[in-house]
């Protein structure tokens, strides 16, 4: 069974922004709606995805008008058909008008990206590598395009830059050297991973010696991929290895067989493409 994945702490205040965001002083088309009516709707998506959103769905309506009684007919995480029904809402017509577009944008997004990262997941199943996220998300929107990766199988890279130390070419033009950056990544004795990117073997021998937790491979080739497992396997203390750069479905899986543990890929939250989806109104 699927374990579910924890919802984000700022779930409540990332809806709360985006329907200020629209709704402002107040939904001027709604009102014109009586208040007493109430309405049943039906969400469907007009294509084959991962569903995810589904808790970002009840905030936005709960934010609005407690009264919307929503009932899911699918979990978070299943894979849908097009065409599939998704969840019902029963309410106050102008609640669930009002709340239509923000809990749709929501639930497009972050199932556009669960099922992108789902995608090439399952590209890596029966190898021991895994699936990484990036940095590249939509500004307001990480905890939340976060949660829609590990919702479609993938995992999480650095949440930001409090959680994991990255040192890239700029850090280690400005620390002097690799050695230097990584002695001052453990300066005050800080506990988290330390990766530094490298461009080629030396630079990967640089990082061993330093004591680096994780070395990004950048832009390698395959064999070059190849050969830095190899050179890592014979160090005295190996670091966890990380391909980055042009991964595409189509490479993902050649490069796991080199032997590296984790590939990341940006397109998964930077490219997502929303699902299509569809509300449809039923009034009393």
């Amino acid at each position: 069974m699927r374990q579910p994945v924890p919802i984000p702490a700022d779930l409540p205040q990332q809806v709360a922004a985006a329907l200020a965001e629209d709704i402002g002083s107040g939904d001027l088309t709604a009102a014109l709606i009586p208040a007493e009516r109430a309405g049943r709707a039906g969400v469907i998506t007009r294509e084959p995805a991962i569903i995810c959103g589904l808790p970002y769905v009840e905030a936005s309506f709960g934010q609005i008008d407690a009264r919307v009684r929503i009932e899911r007919q699918v979990a978070e995480g299943d894979s849908v058909a097009a065409n599939q029904l998704l969840f019902t809402l029963e309410g106050p017509a102008r609640a669930l008008l009002t709340g239509e577009r923000t809990a749709l944008n929501f639930l497009q997004l972050l199932s556009g990206t669960a099922t992108a990262a789902r995608s090439y997941a399952a590209l890596l199943e029966g190898t021991h590598c895994r699936l990484l996220d990036t940095r590249k998300t939509i500004p307001g929107l990480r905890s939340a395009q976060k949660y829609a990766v590990r919702v479609g199988g993938g995992h999480n890279h650095r949440l930001g830059l409090f959680d994991g130390i990255l040192i890239k070419e700029n850090h280690i033009m400005a620390a002097g050297s690799i050695a230097g950056a990584v002695a001052a990544a453990r300066l005050g004795g800080r506990t988290v991973a330390v990766e530094v990117e490298v461009e080629n073997l030396p630079e990967l021998r640089q990082a061993i010696a330093a004591g680096a937790d994780i070395a990004m491979l950048d832009e390698f080739s395959l064999q070059a991929m190849r050969d830095a497992v190899a050179l890592n396997a014979a160090a005295e203390k190996p670091l966890k290895l990380e391909a980055s750069g042009g991964i595409s479905a189509a490479t993902i899986r050649e490069i796991a067989a080199t032997g590296v543990d984790f590939i990341s890929v940006g397109s998964i939250t930077k490219h997502v493409r929303a699902v299509d989806l569809s509300m449809r109104f039923e009034w009393q």
